[in-house]
């Protein structure tokens, strides 16, 4: 009882501790002028608190994990989380091997901790993934459970070198997704993820609760790989993740989160790398991403969803990150509806042959949403297939995106930029006449092998300082 009512004390010490420093970071932010916004980004760093964990060690083994890849570990994983709670939080620990499991729920106050040579390996059963309250594409419903899950966690880590492997592939969940490329095929159920999606968007716009949003066995939706929910203070580091179902990296509702030296290799349908969304003071840093959809992608709600939710994804840092193949390297949208504000992006590298654009932002007038405040400095670009930068209000799959709510694009500064095959465009921008693209700037940018210099339509006040283009400056516009 003592024990517990003193880490309750140090629960509230900690938080007061936070809130006074966010408080104080969120006062000297104010006092920075809007012309120095990477001073702005080192004062949301250091706004973020650390992940810490008492020294006590739960190994899955202690509690009957078999590492032989075919013995389900599910309940083992469960115990030790639930000892490691119990008695106030500490590290679980996965030794070298690898170990076979179906969805893992985190604690508060849990560090799941992976050796260098432990693998999990998650079930291809749909039934050992539980159906919770989650997110699917920007609309929230109740469906299966995200392979690694937490929700209204604090203070929680993924760590160590180890490898979590979602076993994804054409034989079994990317075949849901109804893509030939996928391994769809005569015989696999017509109800895949293109129709699912329809009734669950359907659902959000006529306003059905989410709890009663049910999904799962029958629909065809597939699981997130890790999602943190409405958490805060939370920690990935280091660890591997392979072979998705769906988006890997899911921080949804969930403030100050670090993601550090993680690798994504993963080239299924949708298998975004890492998907921010509704989520505020996120640091994604020296990062490797290789997927097959976006390697970073902000969101912020689908539709009458996202203006539901209204919750803007703001204070998102990339730095130091490796973008190999993927639709693009650091994305914004098209979930985006409740809007994204100040997003810094540094000393990144992105190349590949199949890679399509380095900095994207893509909505449209379903979407809406006010994107803004978005800055890129230091990057290495060696292959691009379509253009550098894309901003696009007309962003146009599943049918018609056509509605009654124009969106905002403002504010886009690219700095310190190089790039050796620049694709179609340097640089893409479409707005409306009524909400034109505004205020973009490209400044001590060099693109090489470009095939036209820009395409633009409804773009206020684009300015190119000391950029060369083919090897020739850009004149200035008159806008």
């Amino acid at each position: 009882m003592i024990a517990n009512r003193i880490i309750a004390l140090k629960r509230v010490l900690m938080v007061s501790t936070f809130t006074a420093l966010v408080f104080s970071c969120a006062k000297q932010t104010t006092n920075v002028s809007d012309s120095d916004p990477w001073r702005r980004m080192e004062l949301i760093i250091k706004s973020i608190p650390q992940t810490q964990f008492p020294d006590k060690t739960f190994n899955i083994k202690d509690y009957g994990a078999v590492a032989d890849a075919k013995t389900s570990n599910t309940a083992a994983f469960e115990k030790a989380i639930k000892a490691c709670t119990e008695n106030g939080g500490g590290r679980v620990l996965v030794p070298d091997g690898k170990y076979l499991t179906g969805a893992i729920h985190l604690e508060s106050n849990v560090n799941l901790h992976l050796e260098d040579d432990a693998e999990i390996l998650f079930s291809l059963n749909p039934k050992d993934y539980p159906i919770v309250h989650t997110s699917w594409e920007g609309t929230e419903l109740m469906n299966y459970s995200p392979l690694i899950y937490a929700k209204n966690k604090t203070n929680v880590a993924i760590t160590g070198k180890g490898t979590l492997n979602g076993q994804a592939n054409s034989t079994n969940w990317w075949i849901w997704s109804g893509g030939k490329d996928y391994g769809w095929k005569k015989g696999i159920p017509s109800q895949n993820d293109p129709q699912n999606r329809e009734v669950l968007v359907d659902m959000a716009e006529r306003g059905v609760p989410v709890a009663e949003r049910i999904f799962g066995e029958g629909r065809y939706l597939r699981p997130n790989f890790i999602e943190f929910f409405q958490c805060n203070t939370v920690l990935v580091k280091d660890v591997k993740v392979i072979n998705s179902p769906f988006w890997i990296l899911h921080p949804i509702k969930t403030n100050n989160i670090i993601i550090d030296g993680v690798t994504v290799n993963s080239h299924g349908p949708n298998n975004d790398g890492c998907d921010p969304e509704y989520s505020q003071n996120v640091l994604i840093k020296n990062c490797t991403f290789n997927t097959g959809d976006d390697c970073i992608a902000i969101k912020a709600g689908r539709d009458a969803d996202g203006r539901r939710v209204a919750l803007p994804s703001k204070n998102i840092i990339v730095q130091n990150c490796k973008m190999v193949d993927g639709h693009g390297g650091v994305v914004i949208g098209s979930e985006i509806s409740a809007g994204v504000n100040n997003v810094f992006v540094e000393n990144c590298i992105m190349d590949s042959p199949n890679l399509d654009r380095a900095i994207r932002i893509k909505t449209n007038s379903k979407r809406g949403g006010v994107i803004e405040n978005v800055f890129v400095r230091n990057l290495e670009v060696g292959t691009v297939k379509e253009c550098v930068l894309k901003l696009n209000m007309f962003y146009n799959v599943y049918g018609s995106q056509t509605g009654n709510f124009i969106p905002t694009i403002r504010n886009i500064s690219l700095e310190n930029i190089n790039v050796k095959n620049g694709g179609k465009y340097s640089v893409w921008a479409e707005g409306y006449k009524e909400s034109p693209v505004e205020n973009i700037t490209l400044k001590n940018v060099v693109i090489h092998k470009v095939d036209s210099i820009y395409l633009l339509k409804n773009v206020k006040n684009i300015n190119f300082i000391n950029t060369y283009i083919n090897e020739k400056k850009v004149a200035q516009i008159k806008n």
